[in-house]
């Protein structure tokens, strides 16, 4: 899977309009316990450790979304490398709300804030979405990229 290039300069400038009873907030540190164990059962133990990165930053780098309290999706950046968008994933049921939109946004945005130019989203999964949410594009010669040699139990 290919990375691809974000120009954080040129992010959208308006918000996504979330539906009754969904809240986007950045992660919590007594969020944490929750979030890493709800990473890893639904996604993966790598993305989980990834997350875990996230929330040694500060201000913690990871984003939660919540319906009726109850976590659904997540985004993470500065989570494997500086400059990196990623892990991030909504559960299926709960996807076609706009909650992947406003989760990537407001990762890209925090980075826009640090002072970052360009962001990079790493091993991409659904590169239409990226492309048409925050006109990014694939890096050439970018695969396998980063992820390289994981370990596996």
């Amino acid at each position: 899977m290919p990375d691809m290039l974000v120009r954080l300069y040129a992010l959208p400038d308006q918000n996504t309009i979330l539906k009754d009873g969904y809240v986007v907030r950045r992660a919590a540190a007594y969020d944490k316990s929750v979030t890493l164990h709800w990473i890893g059962q639904h996604f993966s133990t790598q993305w989980a450790g990834e997350a875990d990165v996230a929330f040694s930053r500060q201000p913690i780098s990871c984003f939660i979304a919540l319906d009726q309290e109850r976590l659904v999706g997540f985004a993470c950046y500065e989570a494997t490398c500086r400059g990196y968008f990623g892990p991030g994933g909504v559960l299926e049921v709960h996807r076609g709300q706009g909650l992947g939109t406003v989760l990537l946004l407001e990762c890209l945005r925090s980075m826009r804030e640090m002072g970052y130019a360009y962001a990079i989203i790493g091993g991409v999964g659904p590169k239409d979405f990226y492309a048409k949410t925050v006109g990014a594009i694939e890096i050439p010669d970018s695969t396998p990229g980063i992820y390289t040699t994981p370990l596996v139990s």
